[in-house]
Formats: structure tokens, sequence, C-alpha cells
């Protein structure tokens, strides 16, 4: 990807003039401080719009000042790993997927500031999900601890065009509640859509991708903990890959996904598809549905009022003996460096920022596009469940009010650098690409996948 040149944010008397505070800080005495943040610019405008407002009521209320650069997604990720890998860090640094990609190494191997003082003041208030997934263990002082403060969170909906399904001769109330009954529904649909002249049209958007970097591996793991497989890592750091639910698990997700594909039902394309790719792919109407991350798929149509209402945003099935499926809660966030020059600064900033008063409405003036870690938020606001928005309140009861779990990389760094290398996405094409039997390529996965965690031994706590 292309890297492109950062932008420094600094706000002047005016604009910290017209913003309300929303909330005070909790530093007294550390006025005409400057802290340097690193910021993931938004998928849409409204997201960035939101952080500088937030920015510019946290300096108004502090006095201090946050010298913001906002960087593009793929540039983040390259500029964060080669400032940790140098020692030349700024104070604070945020990117979504951070929490596990990046976070679960550098917090083993000690080169993040502990946040633990900064989660304690809002500690009563996050979602027990949110909490747990920035617990990491540090391989220097052999314990766990905060090294992430959570500022948003994400679940994958179904995302499915309403249209489409009624044209094909469906009703989006008929689908079944059941993990593989409801993905079948979908199949016959496009046979149906061909025949009237949609030619290129697939029924499902299955993400069966060896390029990464998050959809393919977010995908397998919903299927895998749709077939119980979900204690393959517990929050002990201990993998279990030889128990047989979780072999029988990964067996089924592989077996699932890669017979839709070889049917005909996934575009081929999908095997080196990256994280836009089925986003593209669903706007293009190249399919009919899709299982992705947060509602942008939703958002991105915001002003276009008539292909946002034809979108349905559903929460998951039932797994197939009928009994809720726990999605993965994926949280973002930010953490600080060692070696920042300003970590009273840094954390002041953040213990303001995850008020829930400050993060409810920043998270709102996004558009809802990532979800409240704190739970309460989404039940007093009637922003969250507006049923005249049902893409929001349906990813909301899904992510906030649903059962969910941490994701793996929290229990353990070693699965940050198994999900690096697509060992599922890597399983699914050896399945697809070289013939192997399901239980071939879940062999070989599961392997590898033990050799990468055995490198990241974690004491008993």
């Amino acid at each position: 990807m292309r890297k492109l040149s950062r932008r420094s944010l600094l706000y002047g008397s005016a604009a910290l003039a017209a913003a309300g505070t929303l909330g005070r800080p909790y530093i007294a005495n550390a006025a005409g401080k400057t802290a340097h943040v690193w910021w993931t610019q938004g998928f849409i405008a409204e997201e960035d719009a939101a952080f500088k407002k937030v920015v510019a009521d946290y300096e108004q209320a502090s006095g201090n000042t946050l010298d913001v650069s906002i960087i593009p997604f793929g540039p983040m990720t390259q500029k964060i790993v080669s400032a940790l890998t140098s020692g030349d860090v700024p104070d604070l640094m945020q990117n979504f997927n951070s929490a596990f990609t990046i976070v679960p190494q550098n917090a083993w191997n000690d080169k993040l500031v502990d946040v633990s003082d900064v989660i304690e003041t809002q500690k009563s208030h996050l979602h027990p999900t949110a909490f747990l997934s920035t617990q990491y263990y540090n391989n220097v002082t052999k314990k766990r601890s905060s090294y992430l403060v959570p500022d948003r969170a994400s679940v994958l909906p179904f995302h499915t065009w309403n249209s489409l399904v009624e044209k094909a001769g469906f009703k989006i109330s008929d689908a079944p509640k059941t993990w593989d009954a409801f993905w079948d529904f979908f199949k016959p649909m496009q046979k149906e859509l061909r025949g009237k002249g949609m030619r290129g049209i697939y029924s499902l958007g299955l993400q069966a991708t060896t390029t990464g970097p998050a959809d393919g591996n977010n995908m397998f793991h919903y299927f895998l903990n749709a077939y119980g497989g979900n204690r393959i890592v517990t929050p002990d750091g201990v993998p279990h890959l030889d128990d047989p639910a979780v072999k029988e698990a990964v067996v089924k997700a592989l077996t699932y996904i890669t017979t839709a594909y070889k049917e005909g039902y996934v575009p081929p394309g999908a095997l080196s598809w990256n994280d836009a790719d089925d986003n593209n792919a669903f706007h293009a109407k190249q399919i009919l549905m899709a299982l992705d991350g947060t509602i942008s798929i939703e958002l991105a149509l915001y002003h276009k009022k008539d292909q946002y209402d034809d979108v349905v945003t559903m929460g998951l099935p039932h797994d197939n003996a009928g009994k809720p499926v726990a999605s993965q809660l994926l949280v973002g966030g930010a953490y600080i460096p060692k070696g920042a020059k300003n970590v009273d600064v840094a954390k002041d900033f953040l213990k303001y920022m995850i008020q829930p008063k400050v993060s409810n409405e920043y998270l709102k003036a996004g558009l809802g596009r990532w979800l409240p870690p704190i739970a309460e938020s989404a039940k007093d606001d009637p922003f969250w469940l507006d049923p005249s928005d049902p893409h929001r309140s349906a990813y909301v009861r899904q992510g906030v009010l649903g059962p969910t779990v941490p994701n793996y990389p929290s229990f353990n760094p070693g699965y940050a650098e198994a999900n690096a290398q697509q060992i599922w996405g890597g399983a699914e094409a050896d399945v697809i690409r070289e013939g192997m039997t399901p239980q071939a390529a879940a062999e070989k996965a599961l392997n590898r996948l033990g050799a990468i965690l055995a490198k990241y031994p974690i004491a008993a706590t």
C-alpha cells in the first residue's frame, strides 16, 4: 500500500472556545504539557470529526496540548511497528487491530507501559469481555496486566441484500435459526438470481483468504465457535489442540467453508481477498450476504438511503444444536510505548476519553460503527437501540447485550503470530487448491499452531 504523509492536527484557541467540556481530566498540575499522539484515520469522515472534538474538549479542560497525527490504517500499522522496533516512539498509539496484532507480542516483551491505573478508573463500567481483552501476559514480569485501554469494540454481524433475497423468491424472515441451515438457506438464491440476469452473483461472501490481515481469521473463528471449538486456547493462555471437541470443530469449519467454495457459492477471487474486498464485492452486489466485522458495510451507504435501508443486519443464529453462539468481541484501543516522554499526559487523556459520557458521545458521533466497551451506554442511551436504525440496534444486541468471548491473542501472544501467518486461510487453500481432505488440512494447521504457541509458555497464575 502506498504510504501517505501524515497530517498533524493542532487545535487553536477558536476551536477550543467552541468546544464543550464533557468530563474533567485527572491531572490538576499538568498544564502546559504536550503529548504526541498517533491515531488511526476513521473509515468514514464522521469518525475523525468525533475524535477531533474529543481532543479539543480535553485540551480546553486540561490546559495540555495533544499534537495529533491522524494516519490511514495501513501506513499506521507499518509506522507503529517501525517505531517500536527503533525506540523512536510517540506518547500514545492507537490502531484498530493492535489489540490482536501488535499489543500481544509487545506486552510479552515488556515494551508497553502498564495502564492498569487507567483501566481502574472505569473498571466497574467496562463490559466484562472488553476488560478481559485488556489483560496480556508479560514474560518479564511473569504476570498478566492491562496494556491496552479499550475505546471501542466490534463483532461480526451478517449483512444481506433484502431486495435480492426477495428477487430470488425468498423472505429473510424465513431464514433458519441454526448455523448450517442459516448459511444453506442462501445457496439456492444464487441460481434464481442468475436466471434473472445477475450472472455474476454468488450466494456467500465467505473470506476463505490467505491474504488477510483480519477478515479471514475472524470469519474462521466464528465458525470454530459455532462448532464448539472455543476452548482452542483458554484464558490462562494454555492451548488445547488435542481436545477432540476442538479438532472436530476445526474439521467442521474447514469442511463447510471449503465445500461451499468448491460448489461455486463463493467468488473464486475470495482466496486472495484483503479486508476491503468483501465489502467491495457486497456493494457491487457480487455477493448476496456476508459475515463481516462492524457495520461499515452499511455505513458506507449511509448517505444513500435506498441502499442503506435495503441492507438487513442480523446477529448470529444458534449452533446446530440450537444453543446460542458467543460472538468474539474484537476490542480496539490505545496503548503507551515504553520510551514515551509524557506518560502522565497520555494516561490523563486516556482516563478522560474512557469516561462513560465522553466515550459514548465519541462513538455516537462516529455513527455507531464501533460498539461501546461500556455496556451501560448501550442500555441507557436510546441511540444504540433505536428501532428506526435496525442496523445499529441489531449490532448492539449481538455485541453488547448478547454472549461474547475475547479474542485468542489476548490469552496467548502466539495466536497473534499464527493469525499473521494466516494459518486457517492456508488450511482452506490446502483443501481447495491442493486437494487435501479437511481432516488432513486440520491436522497440519493445528500442528503449525502448536509449534507457534510452544514459543510462548505462560506460567500458571
